[in-house]
């Protein structure tokens, strides 16, 4: 019986139909190997039918300027008090060298985001420290997209400063910001929220600053961060809340969300009572893929780029996600503190060869793109 409802639910989304909720949480399920073989072919056909046989990646570097923040997530190995021993705070010149080496290596995009730290001011003000940060880059180097600041990076600085959304949106954009990292999304459910990261937004505000953000015409990724204390019902509910999103956008005529990244949570140096109620140190790859292939059903109509984490699930994992439904490989990064201080394994940085090499041992051919999905033909 479960495998004839199963069945059903996989050709209604063969045959282009959005997935219910309901039927989203049943796919996740099920755990009959024959079952969830099914769901991942149909998922690797849903990718190859909606963006194609060919895996891009992105050259870029990742730059997180400092780890003091006054937040205390329960997942997060990276933040550091001030004084604290391997506690950190990039300057201008530091954080020049590093985008000036991204760029020698053939970085097309700067992802950045870093800790929530009240002393990061300018002029008396938390606007102007993160607009010199943009516009030195900027100056430096106008042909690299800045990927940055994330949701809740909005919302300390418009608190901090007395501002709205719109007024620190429109200013990041004007300074140089070309889109918006969606990440501090965590899960999209309060009460999960409440345990893994009460001092972090809420819900409703990730997703009025995101919606902000594609209103003003800044495109967003999406994530999900996952296997710790959450349930089907709130993984499906945070898909279900970003295809909501997306369908607005598109309905309004914006860009919106340019992807979605499926973030396995890592507890090797986590705090411990996470870690505890978790039980383990790395990411279960069974359950990463179900949820990988279950994304791609759910949300593949609306956001048709997937991206696994090499940095979490090593690129072995990563390599084996691209037949579950992802069709992107994720970038170079080339320095990667945040999940790597968790205890990753996966490593900190990919040498473009290595990523061609993953993506050509599936005997699928490969492709460089920019931020925003555009194909990069480079000499």
């Amino acid at each position: 019986m479960i495998t004839k409802t199963v069945d059903a639910i996989l050709d209604r989304a063969l045959a282009g139909y959005d997935i219910s909720e309901a039927e989203g949480i049943l796919l996740l399920q099920q755990i009959d190997a024959d079952i969830i073989d099914a769901i991942r072919a149909t998922a690797d056909e849903l990718r190859k039918r909606q963006v194609g046989d060919t895996v891009t990646y992105v050259i870029n570097r990742n730059i997180n300027f400092t780890n003091i923040c006054e937040q205390h997530c329960s997942f997060c190995a990276f933040r550091r008090d001030e004084g604290e021993t391997g506690a950190y705070w990039l300057d201008l010149t530091q954080i020049l060298e590093k985008s000036t080496d991204a760029v020698q290596r053939g970085a097309t995009e700067i992802c950045m985001q870093g800790g929530l730290n009240p002393k990061a001011k300018l002029n008396g003000t938390s606007l102007d420290y993160y607009l010199n940060i943009i516009k030195g880059i900027k100056n430096a180097f106008p042909e690299l997209h800045l990927h940055a600041f994330s949701p809740q990076e909005i919302q300390f600085i418009a608190r901090e400063d007395g501002l709205t959304y719109t007024e620190v949106i429109t200013a990041l954009k004007d300074a140089g910001v070309g889109s918006v990292p969606g990440t501090a999304a965590e899960v999209l459910d309060d009460e999960i929220r409440k345990v893994i990261c009460p001092e972090k937004i809420d819900s409703t505000t990730w997703l009025e600053i995101i919606g902000t953000a594609h209103k003003l015409g800044l495109p967003t990724t999406s994530t999900m961060l996952s296997g710790h204390i959450e349930a089907p019902e709130q993984q499906i509910k945070h898909f279900s809340l970003l295809r909501k999103l997306q369908q607005t956008a598109r309905e309004k005529g914006f860009v919106g969300f340019t992807e979605f990244i499926l973030l396995p949570f890592v507890g090797q140096e986590a705090p411990k009572p996470l870690r505890r109620r978790v039980g383990r140190d790395q990411p279960v790859l069974s359950d990463a893929l179900l949820l990988t292939a279950v994304a791609r059903i759910f949300l593949g109509n609306w956001i048709i780029n997937h991206q696994p984490s090499w940095v979490k699930l090593g690129l072995e994992g990563a390599t084996t996600a691209l037949t579950w439904g992802c069709n992107d490989i994720g970038g170079t990064l080339m320095e990667e503190h945040i999940t790597t201080m968790a205890g990753a394994q996966g490593g900190t940085c990919m040498e473009v060869e290595t990523l061609q090499a993953a993506i050509s041992s599936l005997g699928r051919s490969y492709q460089q793109r920019d931020t925003v999905y555009k194909h990069l033909y480079c000499t």
